[in-house]
């Protein structure tokens, strides 16, 4: 299906029984991120709030809510935006078989950016947008489904520009209301190197923020495309429809198919405190200096509507956006990286700090045992690729051919690793490196640990299904609970630092309880961890730093390489981390109420 607009998308859903209107007004502070988390739990529609408290404009969420509406979406064009990420990632394919392929590289010529000559914008003030702000603490209005558009200086023109969705602050903070909004991206980023180059010159960059369109512009964005793929051209792809643009009058790029255009300029070395913001690892990101954006000028059209999504804790909408990106992708990374098979950013973990990947070991000509040593080469590659750069675990496993393991049964793979883990060998750390800016867990901004580790050959132990009767743990331990097989969770009696660490000296007594336990981990609420593997993979894998919270049963360094008889994670939440999203449950019992009315 090509839609024109977001508008004709909207349309489209209604009349296929995907669209919900909440025709109440509702306060954009706190009330509509409520009903989006509400109606996206229960797998609901998409939902277009028609009266928004204090701005002219309606405002549409849940767009994306989940992959089903997704696929519908782009029903007409998903097959041969596939075909054409595989051909970018695997040319020979077009090389063998040209005739099954010329059509693929005609769509992409018909996809190629149109520039057109007017555009039917009124201007307006950051003020008269949407003022969304999705939780108690952060720092005022968001833009939180935003297409931020920037151009090479060495390369200027759309051809070579650069598509991100990075979030936007539009009040709050010391920002001067509607003259200034902070960007929050990394330097690394598409726009950061940008960003660098600008600096260099002396000059400000041109941004230009869209909201709203055709929803293939969003996927554009957060699309990790091959090299040489252009985001706009794979818009027009994915969209069924090219991409329209013009430049106003002060050389700004305007997308002529968005709602809203904000455009403005960063300065060099200019930046405000952003945030804080309730984040998708289900803590805040706190405040940090970001670049400033001095406003230009901001443009809507007549019957605008604004798009937005809400994130939190794992899973959200940003789930079914990855789970997109991996139907077009494919098999896209293991062209990248030779001998990969699979790699799975856990969703449940908040993405970035658990990686589980599948590799070939083949290096073991000269052992009797097979054991990882291609899966090391393999898992550095991983962690020097891309956003995958930012994950602090990397469990890396071989792909037995006796088996039909696979990264996304989460559960199993644990297992798996576990089973067939030497721990005196197969643990390997990264210190003093770089992790998410998102993740409070390290010992800095952007500052923290990676670790490795790898599992390859026989079967080396049978996991604990059930605690024995005489099970027994230090008395500094409590309330122990078994999360599946293999991994116990336990709470601390006594939290000084000298106890806890005696503790662990003291479970080398308990080796042979333990040896079919070797992983555990000591948490706040033991009960919680293990009620769902969900809740394990995210407070294990968000709470903790490798470097400073992996502790082991008689843990030693064998030529500087650490090893252990069982691991222990610290996941506790310290001092130094970041405070967890919570609801407000006054806002909850008003959303109870207006909900009451609609059938979900």
């Amino acid at each position: 299906m090509s839609y024109a607009s977001l508008q004709s998308c909207l349309e489209d859903l209604e009349k296929n029984g995907q669209l919900l209107r909440i025709k109440e007004e509702v306060d954009p502070y706190l009330e509509m991120a409520s009903i989006h988390l509400r109606i996206h739990e229960a797998g609901g529609k998409a939902i277009l709030f028609e009266k928004v408290k204090g701005s002219k404009y309606q405002a549409v969420s849940n767009l994306f809510g989940t992959t089903e509406r997704s696929k519908f979406i782009f029903r007409d064009t998903l097959a041969p935006v596939q075909k054409m990420i595989a051909l970018k990632t695997d040319p020979m394919k077009a090389l063998k078989h040209p005739l099954q392929n010329i059509s693929v590289a005609f769509a992409a010529l018909k996809a190629l950016p149109k520039k057109v000559s007017s555009h039917q914008f009124e201007k307006i003030k950051i003020s008269d947008l949407p003022q969304i702000q999705c939780w108690e603490k952060d720092g005022g209005a968001f833009v939180t489904l935003p297409v931020v558009y920037t151009e090479d200086p060495d390369m200027p023109g759309v051809m070579n520009s650069n598509l991100g969705m990075y979030r936007i602050q539009l009040s709050g903070n010391d920002y001067l209301q509607d003259k200034e909004i902070g960007l929050h991206y990394q330097l690394h980023r598409g726009i950061g190197v940008h960003q660098t180059k600008w600096n260099k010159l002396g000059k400000p960059m041109k941004v230009s923020i869209f909201v709203g369109g055709p929803p293939s512009h969003s996927f554009a964005a957060v699309m990790p495309l091959p090299e040489g793929l252009s985001e706009l051209t794979f818009a027009g792809a994915l969209g069924g429809r090219r991409f329209r643009y013009m430049y106003d009058e002060d050389g700004f790029c305007l997308s002529t198919d968005s709602d809203f255009v904000i455009t403005g300029e960063v300065y060099p070395n200019e930046n405000k405190p952003e945030g804080p913001f309730g984040d998708h690892l289900g803590y805040y990101s706190l405040k940090h200096d970001f670049p400033l954006m001095r406003v230009k000028n901001v443009y809507a059209k007549k019957n605008a509507v604004w798009s937005f999504t809400v994130v939190g804790r794992p899973p959200q909408e940003d789930t079914a956006f990855g789970n997109m990106i991996h139907e077009m992708t494919g098999s896209a990374i293991s062209k990248e990286i030779p001998g990969v098979h699979e790699v799975h950013a856990v969703d449940a973990a908040g993405v970035h700090p658990l990686l589980l990947a599948i590799g070939s070991e083949r290096y073991t000509p000269y052992y009797t045992e097979k054991r990882p040593q291609e899966l090391l080469t393999i898992a550095n590659h991983i962690l020097g690729t891309g956003q995958l750069s930012l994950a602090k675990f990397l469990f890396i496993a071989d792909k037995d051919e006796h088996t039909t393991l696979t990264t996304h049964h989460e559960e199993a793979f644990f297992q798996l690793i576990l089973e067939r883990i030497d721990l005196s060998r197969d643990v390997h750390f990264q210190t003093k490196t770089t992790i998410d800016t998102l993740d409070y867990s390290g010992d800095g901004l952007n500052t923290g640990s990676k670790v490795i580790i790898a599992a390859a050959g026989e079967k080396k132990r049978d996991l604990a299904d059930k605690l024995p009767a005489n099970f027994s743990l230090p008395a500094v331990f409590k309330n122990p609970k078994l999360v599946t097989k293999g991994i116990l969770a336990v709470e601390l009696d006594n939290a000084e630092t000298s106890e806890f660490e005696k503790g662990i000296r003291e479970l080398s007594n308990h080796s042979v309880l333990l040896s079919n336990l070797p992983l555990m981990v000591v948490c706040d609420d033991a009960g919680f961890l293990a009620a769902d593997f969900s809740n394990f993979l995210w407070v294990t894998f968000t709470r903790s730093n490798p470097s400073h919270d992996i502790y082991g049963v008689n843990e030693r360094f064998e030529h500087k390489h650490w090893a252990c008889d069982a691991m222990i994670i610290d996941a506790r939440i310290k001092p130094h981390h970041a405070p967890v999203l919570v609801k407000n449950p006054a806002i909850e019992q008003k959303v109870d109420a207006l909900l009451a009315k609609y059938s979900l």
